[in-house]
Protein backbone atom coordinates (compact mmCIF):
# COMPACT_ATOMS: atom_id res chain seq x y z
CA UNK A 1 0.00 0.00 0.00
CA UNK A 2 0.99 3.64 -0.38
CA UNK A 3 2.22 4.80 2.98
CA UNK A 4 0.78 8.05 4.25
CA UNK A 5 1.23 9.15 7.85
CA UNK A 6 -1.39 11.88 7.58
CA UNK A 7 -5.13 11.15 7.89
CA UNK A 8 -6.73 10.11 4.62
CA UNK A 9 -8.88 12.86 3.10
CA UNK A 10 -11.85 12.04 0.89
CA UNK A 11 -11.67 13.97 -2.38
CA UNK A 12 -14.54 16.49 -2.60
CA UNK A 13 -17.11 15.49 -5.21
CA UNK A 14 -17.13 17.46 -8.44
CA UNK A 15 -20.14 19.80 -8.48
CA UNK A 16 -23.13 19.06 -10.67
CA UNK A 17 -24.49 21.54 -13.15
CA UNK A 18 -21.12 22.96 -14.20
CA UNK A 19 -20.06 23.21 -17.87
CA UNK A 20 -18.06 20.27 -19.17
CA UNK A 21 -16.01 20.25 -22.37
CA UNK A 22 -14.22 17.54 -24.31
CA UNK A 23 -16.51 14.76 -23.10
CA UNK A 24 -20.02 13.51 -23.78
CA UNK A 25 -21.36 13.97 -20.24
CA UNK A 26 -20.46 15.45 -16.83
CA UNK A 27 -18.21 13.25 -14.71
CA UNK A 28 -18.60 12.42 -11.03
CA UNK A 29 -15.87 11.01 -8.83
CA UNK A 30 -18.26 8.47 -7.34
CA UNK A 31 -18.69 7.00 -10.82
CA UNK A 32 -14.91 6.72 -11.20
CA UNK A 33 -14.34 4.55 -8.14
CA UNK A 34 -11.77 1.88 -8.96
CA UNK A 35 -9.79 4.26 -11.19
CA UNK A 36 -6.88 6.56 -10.46
CA UNK A 37 -8.02 10.14 -11.06
CA UNK A 38 -5.70 13.08 -11.72
CA UNK A 39 -7.18 16.58 -11.46
CA UNK A 40 -5.24 19.30 -13.31
CA UNK A 41 -6.07 22.78 -12.00
CA UNK A 42 -5.04 25.11 -14.80
CA UNK A 43 -5.71 28.39 -16.54
CA UNK A 44 -4.93 28.76 -20.22
CA UNK A 45 -2.90 31.97 -19.93
CA UNK A 46 -0.29 30.20 -17.79
CA UNK A 47 2.86 28.95 -19.52
CA UNK A 48 3.55 26.56 -16.64
CA UNK A 49 0.10 25.02 -17.16
CA UNK A 50 0.89 24.53 -20.84
CA UNK A 51 4.15 22.81 -19.93
CA UNK A 52 2.17 20.26 -17.88
CA UNK A 53 0.03 19.16 -20.84
CA UNK A 54 2.69 16.86 -22.40
CA UNK A 55 3.12 15.21 -18.99
CA UNK A 56 -0.61 14.53 -18.77
CA UNK A 57 -0.66 13.08 -22.27
CA UNK A 58 2.30 10.86 -21.41
CA UNK A 59 0.63 9.54 -18.25
CA UNK A 60 -2.62 8.87 -20.10
CA UNK A 61 -0.72 6.89 -22.72
CA UNK A 62 1.15 4.92 -20.04
CA UNK A 63 -2.02 4.00 -18.12
CA UNK A 64 -4.89 4.02 -20.65
CA UNK A 65 -6.98 1.48 -18.68
CA UNK A 66 -6.26 2.77 -15.18
CA UNK A 67 -6.08 6.58 -15.22
CA UNK A 68 -8.63 9.33 -15.81
CA UNK A 69 -7.28 12.87 -16.21
CA UNK A 70 -9.71 15.74 -15.66
CA UNK A 71 -8.80 19.37 -16.29
CA UNK A 72 -10.29 21.89 -13.86
CA UNK A 73 -10.10 25.27 -15.57
CA UNK A 74 -10.06 27.92 -12.84
CA UNK A 75 -9.44 31.22 -14.63
CA UNK A 76 -7.01 33.89 -13.50
CA UNK A 77 -8.05 36.66 -15.91
CA UNK A 78 -11.59 37.87 -16.52
CA UNK A 79 -11.01 37.30 -20.23
CA UNK A 80 -10.53 33.57 -19.65
CA UNK A 81 -13.66 33.13 -17.59
CA UNK A 82 -16.09 31.93 -20.23
CA UNK A 83 -16.98 28.53 -21.61
CA UNK A 84 -16.24 29.56 -25.19
CA UNK A 85 -12.77 30.89 -24.37
CA UNK A 86 -11.90 27.63 -22.63
CA UNK A 87 -13.27 25.68 -25.60
CA UNK A 88 -10.93 27.61 -27.89
CA UNK A 89 -7.99 26.90 -25.58
CA UNK A 90 -8.77 23.16 -25.70
CA UNK A 91 -8.68 23.31 -29.49
CA UNK A 92 -5.57 25.48 -29.60
CA UNK A 93 -3.51 23.26 -27.32
CA UNK A 94 -4.93 19.97 -28.59
CA UNK A 95 -6.11 18.84 -25.16
CA UNK A 96 -7.47 15.29 -25.19
CA UNK A 97 -9.01 14.88 -21.74
CA UNK A 98 -12.29 16.14 -20.18
CA UNK A 99 -12.34 19.68 -18.80
CA UNK A 100 -14.66 21.11 -16.15
CA UNK A 101 -15.09 24.89 -16.36
CA UNK A 102 -14.80 26.10 -12.75
CA UNK A 103 -16.43 29.49 -13.40
CA UNK A 104 -16.49 30.70 -9.79
CA UNK A 105 -13.46 28.75 -8.54
CA UNK A 106 -15.64 26.64 -6.29
CA UNK A 107 -13.68 23.45 -7.03
CA UNK A 108 -10.42 25.40 -6.62
CA UNK A 109 -11.52 26.43 -3.13
CA UNK A 110 -12.80 22.98 -2.15
CA UNK A 111 -9.42 21.48 -2.95
CA UNK A 112 -7.54 24.37 -1.25
CA UNK A 113 -5.57 25.12 -4.42
CA UNK A 114 -3.25 28.13 -4.27
CA UNK A 115 -1.28 28.09 -7.52
CA UNK A 116 -1.44 27.29 -11.23
CA UNK A 117 -0.87 24.55 -12.13
CA UNK A 118 -1.76 22.19 -9.26
CA UNK A 119 -2.16 18.45 -9.81
CA UNK A 120 -4.30 16.48 -7.35
CA UNK A 121 -3.99 12.70 -7.43
CA UNK A 122 -6.95 10.64 -6.18
CA UNK A 123 -6.72 6.91 -5.45
CA UNK A 124 -9.25 4.27 -6.60
CA UNK A 125 -11.11 4.51 -3.28
CA UNK A 126 -11.64 8.26 -3.74
CA UNK A 127 -9.00 9.61 -1.34
CA UNK A 128 -6.46 12.35 -2.07
CA UNK A 129 -2.97 10.87 -2.39
CA UNK A 130 -0.98 13.97 -3.35
CA UNK A 131 -1.35 17.63 -4.29
CA UNK A 132 1.59 18.93 -6.33
CA UNK A 133 1.98 22.56 -7.38
CA UNK A 134 4.04 23.66 -10.36
CA UNK A 135 5.49 21.83 -13.34
CA UNK A 136 8.14 19.12 -13.54
CA UNK A 137 6.30 16.47 -11.48
CA UNK A 138 5.98 13.75 -14.11
CA UNK A 139 8.34 11.26 -12.46
CA UNK A 140 6.75 11.58 -9.04
CA UNK A 141 3.26 11.20 -10.46
CA UNK A 142 4.27 8.22 -12.56
CA UNK A 143 5.74 6.52 -9.49
CA UNK A 144 2.59 7.11 -7.44
CA UNK A 145 0.26 5.96 -10.21
CA UNK A 146 2.43 2.94 -10.90
CA UNK A 147 2.31 1.98 -7.23
CA UNK A 148 -1.49 2.16 -7.20
CA UNK A 149 -1.81 0.26 -10.46
CA UNK A 150 0.55 -2.37 -9.05
CA UNK A 151 -2.00 -3.09 -6.33
CA UNK A 152 -4.58 -4.06 -8.95
CA UNK A 153 -4.02 -7.79 -8.45
CA UNK A 154 -4.68 -7.65 -4.71
CA UNK A 155 -7.45 -5.07 -4.48
CA UNK A 156 -9.35 -5.89 -7.67
CA UNK A 157 -10.73 -2.35 -7.71
CA UNK A 158 -9.47 -0.82 -10.96
CA UNK A 159 -12.07 -0.68 -13.74
CA UNK A 160 -12.06 0.21 -17.41
CA UNK A 161 -11.98 3.74 -18.72
CA UNK A 162 -15.50 5.16 -19.20
CA UNK A 163 -16.55 6.29 -22.65
CA UNK A 164 -15.45 9.87 -23.14
CA UNK A 165 -16.47 10.74 -26.66
CA UNK A 166 -17.37 14.29 -27.56
CA UNK A 167 -14.00 15.96 -28.06
CA UNK A 168 -14.24 19.60 -29.08
CA UNK A 169 -12.05 18.93 -32.14
CA UNK A 170 -14.78 16.61 -33.43
CA UNK A 171 -17.55 19.08 -32.66
CA UNK A 172 -15.64 22.04 -34.09
CA UNK A 173 -12.97 20.76 -36.51
CA UNK A 174 -10.33 23.30 -37.50
CA UNK A 175 -10.57 23.33 -41.28
CA UNK A 176 -9.94 27.06 -41.62
CA UNK A 177 -6.87 28.13 -43.68
CA UNK A 178 -5.24 29.36 -40.45
CA UNK A 179 -5.59 27.93 -36.96
CA UNK A 180 -4.87 30.20 -34.00
CA UNK A 181 -2.21 32.34 -35.75
CA UNK A 182 0.07 33.64 -33.01
CA UNK A 183 2.14 36.22 -34.84
CA UNK A 184 2.53 38.00 -38.17
CA UNK A 185 5.43 39.82 -39.81
CA UNK A 186 4.84 42.32 -42.63
CA UNK A 187 7.68 42.83 -45.12
CA UNK A 188 6.53 45.95 -46.91
CA UNK A 189 9.56 46.28 -49.22
CA UNK A 190 9.20 42.69 -50.39
CA UNK A 191 5.39 42.65 -50.45
CA UNK A 192 5.34 39.60 -48.18
CA UNK A 193 3.34 38.58 -45.16
CA UNK A 194 4.83 35.91 -42.89
CA UNK A 195 2.24 34.22 -40.68
CA UNK A 196 2.88 31.91 -37.77
CA UNK A 197 0.04 29.45 -38.36
CA UNK A 198 0.55 28.19 -34.83
CA UNK A 199 -2.36 25.76 -34.57
CA UNK A 200 -1.27 24.08 -37.80
CA UNK A 201 2.42 23.97 -36.73
CA UNK A 202 3.62 25.74 -39.86
CA UNK A 203 4.35 29.10 -41.47
CA UNK A 204 2.33 30.65 -44.28
CA UNK A 205 3.89 33.17 -46.67
CA UNK A 206 1.63 35.40 -48.77
CA UNK A 207 1.65 38.81 -50.37
CA UNK A 208 0.42 41.71 -48.26
CA UNK A 209 -2.88 41.38 -50.12
CA UNK A 210 -3.15 37.72 -49.13
CA UNK A 211 -2.15 35.83 -52.26
CA UNK A 212 -0.57 32.58 -51.08
CA UNK A 213 3.04 31.97 -52.04
CA UNK A 214 4.45 29.21 -49.88
CA UNK A 215 3.82 26.91 -46.94
CA UNK A 216 6.74 26.14 -44.62
CA UNK A 217 6.25 22.91 -42.68
CA UNK A 218 4.25 19.72 -43.06
CA UNK A 219 1.49 20.77 -40.69
CA UNK A 220 2.43 18.02 -38.21
CA UNK A 221 4.01 18.91 -34.89
CA UNK A 222 7.67 17.92 -34.78
CA UNK A 223 11.26 19.15 -34.87
CA UNK A 224 12.77 18.53 -38.27
CA UNK A 225 15.09 20.62 -40.42
CA UNK A 226 15.10 20.45 -44.20
CA UNK A 227 13.18 21.69 -47.24
CA UNK A 228 9.95 23.63 -46.75
CA UNK A 229 7.87 20.58 -47.62
CA UNK A 230 9.60 18.35 -45.03
CA UNK A 231 10.40 20.73 -42.16
CA UNK A 232 8.40 20.56 -38.95
CA UNK A 233 7.58 23.06 -36.19
CA UNK A 234 5.58 22.92 -32.97
CA UNK A 235 3.36 25.89 -32.15
CA UNK A 236 5.61 28.52 -33.82
CA UNK A 237 5.09 32.08 -32.63
CA UNK A 238 7.21 35.23 -33.05
CA UNK A 239 9.38 36.02 -36.07
CA UNK A 240 12.05 38.47 -37.17
CA UNK A 241 13.28 39.17 -40.70
CA UNK A 242 16.97 39.73 -41.44
CA UNK A 243 17.80 43.07 -43.15
CA UNK A 244 18.80 41.18 -46.30
CA UNK A 245 15.22 39.83 -46.28
CA UNK A 246 16.44 36.33 -47.14
CA UNK A 247 16.38 34.85 -43.63
CA UNK A 248 13.40 34.64 -41.32
CA UNK A 249 14.04 33.76 -37.68
CA UNK A 250 11.28 31.90 -35.85
CA UNK A 251 10.52 31.28 -32.19
CA UNK A 252 9.58 27.60 -32.37
CA UNK A 253 7.84 27.68 -29.02
CA UNK A 254 6.67 24.10 -28.62
CA UNK A 255 10.11 22.78 -29.58
CA UNK A 256 11.95 25.20 -27.23
CA UNK A 257 14.07 26.21 -30.22
CA UNK A 258 15.00 29.08 -32.54
CA UNK A 259 14.78 28.21 -36.23
CA UNK A 260 16.06 29.93 -39.36
CA UNK A 261 14.06 29.89 -42.58
CA UNK A 262 16.30 30.46 -45.60
CA UNK A 263 13.87 32.06 -48.03
CA UNK A 264 16.23 31.83 -51.02
CA UNK A 265 17.20 28.18 -50.55
CA UNK A 266 13.77 27.25 -49.13
CA UNK A 267 15.26 25.34 -46.22
CA UNK A 268 14.80 25.36 -42.44
CA UNK A 269 17.64 24.94 -39.94
CA UNK A 270 17.87 25.10 -36.15
CA UNK A 271 19.92 27.94 -34.64
CA UNK A 272 19.40 27.41 -30.91
CA UNK A 273 17.93 24.91 -28.51
CA UNK A 274 18.11 21.15 -28.17
CA UNK A 275 14.40 20.39 -28.38
CA UNK A 276 14.30 19.90 -24.60
CA UNK A 277 12.82 22.35 -22.11
CA UNK A 278 15.30 24.05 -19.82
CA UNK A 279 14.73 23.80 -16.06
CA UNK A 280 17.36 26.45 -15.26
CA UNK A 281 16.04 29.82 -14.13
CA UNK A 282 19.31 31.44 -13.05
CA UNK A 283 21.20 33.52 -15.61
CA UNK A 284 23.35 31.29 -17.81
CA UNK A 285 24.52 30.77 -21.37
CA UNK A 286 26.60 28.68 -23.74
CA UNK A 287 26.68 27.35 -27.27
CA UNK A 288 23.25 27.98 -28.75
CA UNK A 289 22.78 24.48 -30.15
CA UNK A 290 23.80 22.88 -26.83
CA UNK A 291 21.66 25.05 -24.56
CA UNK A 292 18.13 24.06 -23.56
CA UNK A 293 15.55 26.85 -23.94
CA UNK A 294 12.18 27.40 -22.28
CA UNK A 295 9.27 28.35 -24.54
CA UNK A 296 10.74 31.21 -26.61
CA UNK A 297 7.73 33.27 -27.69
CA UNK A 298 8.93 36.27 -29.72
CA UNK A 299 12.07 37.72 -31.33
CA UNK A 300 13.55 41.02 -32.35
CA UNK A 301 16.77 41.54 -34.31
CA UNK A 302 19.22 44.28 -33.26
CA UNK A 303 22.40 44.27 -35.32
CA UNK A 304 23.84 40.76 -35.19
CA UNK A 305 21.88 39.78 -32.08
CA UNK A 306 18.49 38.20 -31.67
CA UNK A 307 16.73 39.17 -28.45
CA UNK A 308 14.28 36.53 -27.32
CA UNK A 309 11.22 36.83 -25.09
CA UNK A 310 11.71 33.57 -23.18
CA UNK A 311 8.20 33.17 -21.79
CA UNK A 312 8.83 29.93 -19.92
CA UNK A 313 11.66 31.25 -17.76
CA UNK A 314 10.33 34.84 -17.51
CA UNK A 315 13.51 36.29 -19.02
CA UNK A 316 14.95 38.00 -22.08
CA UNK A 317 17.77 36.16 -23.86
CA UNK A 318 20.40 37.30 -26.34
CA UNK A 319 21.59 35.12 -29.24
CA UNK A 320 24.73 36.13 -31.14
CA UNK A 321 24.21 35.20 -34.78
CA UNK A 322 27.93 35.47 -35.51
CA UNK A 323 29.22 33.74 -32.38
CA UNK A 324 26.55 31.06 -31.99
CA UNK A 325 26.42 31.87 -28.28
CA UNK A 326 23.25 32.44 -26.28
CA UNK A 327 22.87 33.96 -22.81
CA UNK A 328 20.43 35.58 -20.43
CA UNK A 329 20.16 39.32 -21.06
CA UNK A 330 17.58 40.44 -18.47
CA UNK A 331 15.51 38.88 -15.73
CA UNK A 332 16.43 36.77 -12.70
CA UNK A 333 13.96 34.00 -13.58
CA UNK A 334 11.34 34.70 -10.93
CA UNK A 335 7.82 35.27 -12.21
CA UNK A 336 7.16 38.74 -10.87
CA UNK A 337 7.06 42.44 -11.72
CA UNK A 338 10.23 44.25 -10.69
CA UNK A 339 12.09 47.10 -12.37
CA UNK A 340 15.76 47.97 -11.97
CA UNK A 341 19.13 46.70 -13.28
CA UNK A 342 18.54 44.00 -15.86
CA UNK A 343 20.15 41.16 -13.91
CA UNK A 344 17.90 41.71 -10.89
CA UNK A 345 14.69 42.66 -12.70
CA UNK A 346 11.73 40.30 -12.93
CA UNK A 347 9.29 39.60 -15.76
CA UNK A 348 6.13 37.53 -15.92
CA UNK A 349 5.81 35.46 -19.08
CA UNK A 350 7.17 37.97 -21.63
CA UNK A 351 5.35 37.21 -24.88
CA UNK A 352 6.12 40.07 -27.26
CA UNK A 353 9.24 42.10 -27.99
CA UNK A 354 10.22 44.96 -30.32
CA UNK A 355 12.69 47.86 -30.44
CA UNK A 356 13.08 51.48 -31.47
CA UNK A 357 16.83 50.98 -31.86
CA UNK A 358 17.87 52.23 -28.42
CA UNK A 359 15.50 50.33 -26.16
CA UNK A 360 13.73 46.98 -26.15
CA UNK A 361 10.00 46.94 -25.40
CA UNK A 362 8.35 43.86 -23.94
CA UNK A 363 4.70 42.82 -23.69
CA UNK A 364 4.91 41.26 -20.23
CA UNK A 365 1.68 39.29 -20.38
CA UNK A 366 1.19 37.94 -16.85
CA UNK A 367 1.90 41.34 -15.25
CA UNK A 368 -0.26 43.04 -17.92
CA UNK A 369 2.45 45.61 -18.52
CA UNK A 370 4.67 47.07 -21.21
CA UNK A 371 8.28 47.05 -20.07
CA UNK A 372 11.34 48.83 -21.46
CA UNK A 373 14.98 47.64 -21.38
CA UNK A 374 17.83 49.94 -22.33
CA UNK A 375 20.36 48.66 -24.85
CA UNK A 376 23.33 50.44 -23.25
CA UNK A 377 26.26 48.83 -21.43
CA UNK A 378 24.33 48.69 -18.13
CA UNK A 379 20.73 47.98 -19.15
CA UNK A 380 17.93 48.96 -16.80
CA UNK A 381 14.35 47.68 -16.89
CA UNK A 382 11.45 50.11 -16.50
CA UNK A 383 7.68 49.90 -16.77
CA UNK A 384 6.25 52.01 -19.59
CA UNK A 385 2.61 51.47 -18.65
CA UNK A 386 0.44 49.04 -16.76
CA UNK A 387 1.89 46.69 -14.19
CA UNK A 388 1.44 46.76 -10.46
CA UNK A 389 1.64 43.01 -9.87
CA UNK A 390 0.52 39.67 -11.25
CA UNK A 391 -3.13 40.28 -10.35
CA UNK A 392 -3.33 43.95 -11.35
CA UNK A 393 -5.20 44.03 -14.65
CA UNK A 394 -8.25 45.52 -16.35
CA UNK A 395 -9.11 47.79 -19.26
CA UNK A 396 -8.30 51.40 -18.55
CA UNK A 397 -6.66 54.00 -20.76
CA UNK A 398 -4.50 56.68 -19.16
CA UNK A 399 -0.87 57.26 -18.36
CA UNK A 400 1.89 55.04 -17.01
CA UNK A 401 0.89 53.27 -13.77
CA UNK A 402 -2.76 54.32 -14.14
CA UNK A 403 -3.10 52.17 -17.26
CA UNK A 404 -4.68 48.74 -17.01
CA UNK A 405 -4.13 46.07 -19.64
CA UNK A 406 -5.19 42.41 -19.60
CA UNK A 407 -2.63 39.78 -20.62
CA UNK A 408 -1.09 41.80 -23.47
CA UNK A 409 0.87 39.49 -25.79
CA UNK A 410 2.06 41.53 -28.77
CA UNK A 411 3.94 44.80 -29.27
CA UNK A 412 5.34 46.63 -32.33
CA UNK A 413 7.05 50.00 -32.82
CA UNK A 414 6.12 52.44 -35.61
CA UNK A 415 5.58 56.17 -36.04
CA UNK A 416 7.22 56.89 -32.66
CA UNK A 417 4.59 54.83 -30.84
CA UNK A 418 4.15 51.35 -29.50
CA UNK A 419 1.20 49.35 -30.79
CA UNK A 420 -0.01 46.76 -28.33
CA UNK A 421 -2.15 43.65 -28.76
CA UNK A 422 -4.14 43.87 -25.51
CA UNK A 423 -5.12 40.28 -25.91
CA UNK A 424 -7.77 39.54 -23.30
CA UNK A 425 -9.38 42.95 -23.78
CA UNK A 426 -9.71 42.14 -27.53
CA UNK A 427 -8.20 45.53 -28.40
CA UNK A 428 -5.26 47.19 -30.10
CA UNK A 429 -3.80 50.08 -28.09
CA UNK A 430 -1.37 52.89 -28.85
CA UNK A 431 1.30 53.80 -26.31
CA UNK A 432 3.71 56.72 -26.15
CA UNK A 433 6.95 55.05 -25.00
CA UNK A 434 8.24 58.29 -23.43
CA UNK A 435 5.21 59.44 -21.44
CA UNK A 436 3.45 56.10 -21.01
CA UNK A 437 0.20 57.50 -22.41
CA UNK A 438 -1.97 54.57 -23.52
CA UNK A 439 -5.23 54.80 -25.48
CA UNK A 440 -7.46 52.33 -27.28
CA UNK A 441 -6.88 52.47 -31.03
CA UNK A 442 -9.12 49.66 -32.28
CA UNK A 443 -11.67 47.29 -30.83
CA UNK A 444 -14.83 47.52 -28.76
CA UNK A 445 -13.56 45.31 -25.95
CA UNK A 446 -16.09 42.60 -26.83
CA UNK A 447 -14.94 39.43 -28.54
CA UNK A 448 -16.16 39.19 -32.12
CA UNK A 449 -15.16 39.50 -35.76
CA UNK A 450 -16.21 42.82 -37.24
CA UNK A 451 -14.47 44.94 -39.88
CA UNK A 452 -15.04 48.67 -40.24
CA UNK A 453 -14.01 51.84 -38.38
CA UNK A 454 -11.67 51.14 -35.46
CA UNK A 455 -14.17 52.08 -32.72
CA UNK A 456 -16.64 49.50 -34.12
CA UNK A 457 -14.16 46.77 -35.06
CA UNK A 458 -14.01 43.55 -33.07
CA UNK A 459 -11.25 41.03 -32.47
CA UNK A 460 -10.92 37.76 -30.56
CA UNK A 461 -7.79 37.51 -28.44
CA UNK A 462 -5.38 39.22 -30.86
CA UNK A 463 -1.91 38.00 -29.96
CA UNK A 464 0.57 39.53 -32.38
CA UNK A 465 1.01 42.46 -34.73
CA UNK A 466 3.43 43.99 -37.19
CA UNK A 467 3.66 47.54 -38.49
CA UNK A 468 4.40 49.01 -41.92
CA UNK A 469 4.60 52.67 -42.86
CA UNK A 470 0.82 52.95 -43.15
CA UNK A 471 -0.74 49.87 -41.62
CA UNK A 472 -0.89 47.41 -38.76
CA UNK A 473 -1.26 43.70 -39.45
CA UNK A 474 -2.87 41.81 -36.58
CA UNK A 475 -2.81 38.10 -35.80
CA UNK A 476 -6.44 37.79 -34.71
CA UNK A 477 -5.84 34.51 -32.99
CA UNK A 478 -9.23 33.13 -31.99
CA UNK A 479 -10.81 34.31 -35.21
CA UNK A 480 -8.14 32.37 -37.18
CA UNK A 481 -7.55 35.47 -39.32
CA UNK A 482 -5.08 38.21 -40.19
CA UNK A 483 -6.58 41.68 -39.99
CA UNK A 484 -5.25 44.92 -41.45
CA UNK A 485 -5.69 48.36 -39.86
CA UNK A 486 -5.07 51.45 -41.94
CA UNK A 487 -3.62 53.83 -39.36
CA UNK A 488 -4.61 56.99 -41.24
CA UNK A 489 -8.25 56.16 -42.02
CA UNK A 490 -8.81 53.91 -39.02
CA UNK A 491 -10.45 51.21 -41.14
CA UNK A 492 -10.11 47.54 -40.22
CA UNK A 493 -10.29 44.91 -42.97
CA UNK A 494 -9.66 41.17 -43.12
CA UNK A 495 -6.80 39.86 -45.24
CA UNK A 496 -8.35 37.21 -47.47
CA UNK A 497 -5.79 34.46 -48.00
CA UNK A 498 -6.09 33.06 -51.51
CA UNK A 499 -4.90 29.56 -52.30
CA UNK A 500 -4.21 28.65 -48.67
CA UNK A 501 -5.99 25.76 -46.97
CA UNK A 502 -5.63 23.74 -43.80
CA UNK A 503 -3.18 20.83 -43.94
CA UNK A 504 -4.70 17.94 -45.89
CA UNK A 505 -7.87 19.98 -46.49
CA UNK A 506 -8.53 22.00 -49.65
CA UNK A 507 -11.17 24.70 -49.48
CA UNK A 508 -12.48 26.88 -52.31
CA UNK A 509 -11.23 30.44 -52.35
CA UNK A 510 -13.75 32.90 -50.95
Amino acid sequence: MIENSTPRVRAPELPSGYPWLNCDRPLRLKHLRGRVVLLDFWTYCCINCLHVLPDLKYLEEQYPNDLTVIGIHSAKFDGENSVESVRQAILRYEIGHPVLVDLDRQVWQQYAVRAWPTLVLIDPQGYVVASLAGEGNRQRLEALIGQMVGQKGTTGTLTQQPSLYGWEKHRQPLITPLAFPGQVWADEAGDRLFIADSGHHRLVISSLAGQGWAIVGTGDSGLRDGPFSEAQFSNPQGMALDPDRNRLYVADTGNHAIRCVDLAQERVTTLAGTGQQSRILAAHGGLALETDLNSPWDLVLVGHYLFIAMAGSHQIYQLGLDSGQIQTFAGMGAESWLDGPAAGAAFAQPSGICTNGTELFVADSESSAIRGIGLGPQPVVRTVCGGGGLFHFGDRDGQAEDVQLQHCMGVAFAADHLWVADTYNHKIKRVNPVTGDCHTFAGTGQTGCQDGPTPMAQFAEPSGLSATQTSLYVADTNNHLIRRIDRASGMVTTVKLMGVCAPRVCLPDT
